[in-house]
């Protein structure tokens, strides 16, 4: 049985999750079949693409939390299927129509909530790189659901709009520095970077040693956009103080695995 601390990070995390799903469905609610082929900024992928793969991962989501060898065997079958071409997360959403597409979703979404919510919040859940404690899984959940959102977003022509929830975004994003040069084959820097941020309500978020002297300082936006690889830094208002701090930038990704493309400046 998980402390009730383990449970306590656990429900805030579905709550927030579950918020970003609310914000996101709102956004596409209403669309005709052509906006839901408007062209995102990701390359090759419309709104329809960026829907179907956050149905494809919360399916397997649900799936990872609730039966770890069903999880596995699903994964040796979507690897093969890599192997033969083609991004089976997306075939959904070229398959059936917007409407189709977002009840799926919907449903699904739904569905992994309610999976997290009725798991042992102790569970190590597995996932397509190291394992990952159930809050820490449905942060990344949350923050994959947010970036592609911004993209649904953009595509649209609408603001990306803050939210308290960028914390969970920016706290991958700190925590993810790491990976960020090992994706690229570069060394870890060990010294700190102070990270300085203002949140949406205008109070200020901090991750490392504040005394630091290399840091980035800016809005939660900027940052959240920066590491989720949805803005270059040129496009943002970050102060980058130090080299290390300036190299951060043009690495920082807040996702696992290989080094992403990045996006050019506008």
């Amino acid at each position: 049985m998980a402390p009730a601390s383990a449970h306590d990070a656990v429900e805030r995390v579905l709550l927030d999750l579950a918020l970003e799903h609310q914000d996101l469905a709102a956004l596409v609610a209403d669309l005709d079949e052509a906006a839901w082929r408007s062209t995102t900024p990701a390359d090759g992928w419309d709104v329809a693409d960026s829907i179907s793969h956050l149905w494809f991962f919360d399916t397997r989501a649900a799936l990872a939390i609730r039966d770890h060898e069903g999880f596995a065997r699903d994964t040796a079958e979507m690897m093969a299927n890599f192997a033969k071409g083609g991004d089976p997360s997306v075939a959904r959403g070229r398959a059936v129509s917007g409407a189709h597409l977002f009840a799926d979703w919907r449903a699904d979404s739904a569905a992994l909530v309610a999976v997290g919510r009725a798991a042992d919040a102790s569970v190590r859940v597995p996932w397509y790189g190291p394992s990952m404690s159930l809050a820490s899984f449905l942060t990344a959940r949350l923050m994959e659901t947010w970036a592609h959102g911004v993209d649904v977003a953009d595509a649209l022509g609408k603001p990306v709009v803050a939210s308290d929830r960028l914390k969970h975004v920016c706290h991958i994003g700190v925590l993810a520095r790491p990976n960020s040069y090992r994706a690229r084959n570069l060394p870890v820097p060990e010294a700190d970077i102070a990270v300085r941020l203002v949140a949406p309500d205008g109070s200020t978020w901090t991750w490392g040693n504040h005394e630091a002297p290399e840091s980035i300082d800016g809005t939660a936006l900027d940052f959240a956009l920066l590491v989720t690889q949805r803005r270059h830094v040129d496009d943002t208002a970050l102060v980058a103080t130090g080299a290390m701090a300036r190299q951060w930038t043009t690495v920082a990704q807040a996702f696992a695995g290989p080094a992403g493309p990045g996006r050019q400046p506008r």
